[in-house]
């Protein structure tokens, strides 16, 4: 993801390149300068890079050989790169580092990393920030370390990024029991989402869409729809942003072909993130701070401010900003109450918990605004928030706080007023592992729109639409005792998804259980049970929107008289398992084997199988590995000649009887949890 376009406001313009920039960069490149919007002086500089990209091969390493010439290019990226140019800059670092001797130093380096990364060209970025990281690991800073994270996300290298944010984590003196807090925390409703990329869609940035009046969306897009030469924002090399309209085409979400929203609102700089009153007579929007030419603050930066129009006889007004704004500090991503009494904006002035957070103001009767108020660390963190959204009970908002699916992710927090709840990712596939934002929904229909800068997608940020169905998928059945066919109540039944346990219930009296709200087309495992039977597992895979119905039927264990003897002539050595398995190793198959030997000398024996595990991970899930480890054990010996009669019973007890010390609160070394992950055996002479 990029950096900010405008600010983080227009975060999300240019390709997630409005995503990452940071609000304190923002001005230097927004064209705050008359030499920065297009001088003869700067077209030539562009035209060099397109000079470059115009020679072949053979003409290109002719030049790059004359002497002097990979240093000069260094110099000139550097001059790009320091106007914030990052296009530019991007492309003469890569010809500089893969097409010259030129030492890979950690400054092109990280440079060449950060053009791409502020132009959303996370792949290369990761490839320039992968190599940093390999020769400079000790020099790297804990920012271009978060931003290296975010491009190995961006890339689908998830674990690698989990590793190395705890890795950063500790290098802010972060304490490790925190990590935990990490865990993406992601919202299940009961219902499916399917989105679509729409036909506005062009090929720069399109984002920030907003409802107006019934049947329009007003968003936020760089298309050039000029018939002239369009002066371009050089951070990305795109025209600047202007706000258009376009009209719903049907139900499906689907648009018209946009206009311009008006003349009296978009300026020959950036406007976004619009917002309107509930009569639609009013909008607030986002703008670069300028009279007569761009204002810059103390710091020497042009920031974004928060302007507010009327219409009056069908004509918008003139815009005014807010009383709130500053010029030393931004405010944008204006949102409206659906009572529109209270305006929601994202700012990253003074005393915030993060680098931009979202705030609230009343909007007073007479047109005026109380004094901004943060919404608290429930809803903000240390990073950045973006983009909000409110509903009746809920706030929408995005954040690349850590542990998300990529860049920005969209969050849903449920409340009211000002108090909302702990923020809940709204995971796939509205977010992605790119920057997905400016979600909207419409919480009577549940269908809406959000932009994104996802692979696959026509330009830089796409607009998508939503819309949420009641969600069918469902596993439902019924246990019953497999001789007399009756129910049996009070059964447990657990489901699972590969080696994690998603769920359990307790079956009616009536013997009946149902698994609602689950993924399409996904592959389950039902796993029945009930003391003094032997348990039953279902391979299920859920299809589209359906509920699929099952029956289980559990067999119960043979009762052993009292003048049952345990032999005690040969006691076999336990069967081992590695780690989170089940398979039987070699050396665990010799030892079956000896027991196999035995059990065929003497016909008149039978078994029974107990199976256990270490104490590492959850008690159910453990219990069900050592089922399965039961299981297989006894599949062994079936498949070595043995009668499945003679093997009487099968159970799992978990980490219910470790042979140590080795639980939950005691740390022990790997050789004394093996001896925990273990098949045992007791043999009965009939």
């Amino acid at each position: 993801m990029k950096r900010l376009i405008l600010l983080f406001f227009f975060s999300c313009f240019l390709g997630s390149n409005a995503q990452e920039l940071a609000l304190s960069n923002i001005g230097e490149d927004t064209l705050l300068s008359d030499k920065l919007m297009g001088n003869n002086s700067d077209e030539s500089q562009s035209e060099f890079v397109k000079y470059l990209d115009g020679l072949n091969n053979k003409k290109l390493n002719n030049y790059l050989g004359k002497k002097g010439v990979a240093e000069k290019l260094v110099q000139r990226g550097n001059a790009y790169f320091n106007k914030m140019w990052y296009a530019e800059a991007a492309r003469i670092f890569d010809i500089v580092l893969e097409k010259t001797d030129t030492k890979h130093t950690y400054e092109i380096l990280s440079k060449a990393g950060d053009s791409h990364y502020y132009t959303g060209n996370l792949e290369k970025s990761y490839k320039w920030y992968n190599e940093l990281y390999r020769l400079y690991e000790d020099k790297i800073n804990t920012d271009t370390f978060y931003k290296y994270t975010q491009t190995l996300k961006g890339t689908g290298k998830y674990r690698r990024a989990a590793a190395l944010t705890k890795i950063l984590r500790q290098k802010r003196d972060e304490p490790l029991n925190e990590l935990e807090s990490l865990n993406t925390n992601t919202w299940k409703g009961a219902t499916q989402v399917t989105i679509k990329n729409l036909d506005i869609n062009s090929k720069y940035s399109d984002f920030s869409p907003m409802f107006h009046n019934d049947s329009d969306i007003v968003y936020a897009s760089a298309k050039d729809s000029s018939i002239l030469t369009t002066r371009r924002y050089r951070w990305t090399n795109q025209p600047f942003l202007d706000l258009y309209v376009s009209k719903k085409k049907n139900d499906d979400g689907d648009l018209l072909p946009p206009k311009k929203f008006s003349k009296k609102i978009n300026t020959k700089y950036h406007e976004a993130s619009s917002a309107f009153s509930p009569d639609q007579k009013t909008i607030y929007f986002t703008r670069n701070n300028y009279g007569k030419r761009l204002k810059r603050g103390k710091n020497g930066i042009n920031h974004l401010k928060i302007y507010r129009s009327q219409n009056i006889d069908g004509q918008w007004t003139s815009a005014e900003e807010l009383p709130f704004n500053s010029e030393d500090y931004s405010t944008g991503h204006p949102t409206v109450s659906p009572d529109g009494k209270k305006l929601y904006f994202v700012s990253d002035m003074p005393g915030g918990f993060g680098e931009t957070d979202i705030y609230v103001v009343d909007i007073l009767e007479n047109g005026a605004f109380s004094e901004p108020k943060n919404l608290g660390g429930a809803i903000n963190s240390d990073t950045k928030e973006m983009f909000p959204y409110v509903t009746e009970n809920s706030l929408y908002f995005s954040s690349n706080r850590p542990m998300g699916y990529g860049g920005l992710d969209v969050y849903k927090s449920d409340g009211s007023d000002e108090t909302f709840a702990g923020a809940m990712n709204l995971g796939e596939p509205i977010n992605s592992n790119r920057d997905d934002f400016s979600y909207i929904v419409d919480a009577s229909t549940g269908k809406g729109y959000f932009a994104s800068n996802r692979k696959g997608g026509k330009g830089d940020d796409d607009i998508y639409s939503f819309a949420y169905t009641p969600n069918l998928n469902a596993i439902t059945g019924v246990v019953e005792d497999l001789d007399s066919g009756e129910a049996l109540p009070s059964a447990t039944v657990l489901l699972l998804q590969g080696n994690r346990m998603i769920n359990e219930t307790t079956v009616d009296e009536m013997g009946h259980y149902s698994f609602p709200d689950l993924n399409p087309t996904s592959n389950y495992m039902v796993v029945a049970k009930k003391e003094g039977y032997l348990n039953d597992s279902l391979a299920i895979q859920t299809a589209d929107n359906k509920n699929i119905v099952v029956t289980q039927k559990l067999k119960a264990e043979i009762k052993q008289s009292a003048a049952e003897a345990i032999v005690k002539t040969f006691e076999p050595n336990n069967v081992y398992f590695s780690f989170d398995s089940y398979e039987i190793t070699p050396s665990s198959a010799q030892e079956l084997d000896k027991l196999i030997t035995v059990l065929k000398s003497n016909k008149g024996l039978s078994l029974k199988i107990e199976s256990h595990t270490d104490a590492i991970g959850s008690k159910a899930y453990n219990k069900y590995l050592s089922e399965k480890r039961a299981k297989s054990t006894k599949d062994y010996m079936v498949s070595q000649g043995i009668d499945p009669s003679r093997i009487i019973s099968i159970t799992g007890f978990g980490e219910d009887r470790l042979l140590n010390n080795c639980g939950d609160s005691q740390s022990c070394p790997p050789g004394q949890h093996r001896l925990n992950r273990r098949s045992e055996f007791i043999l009965i002479a009939e």
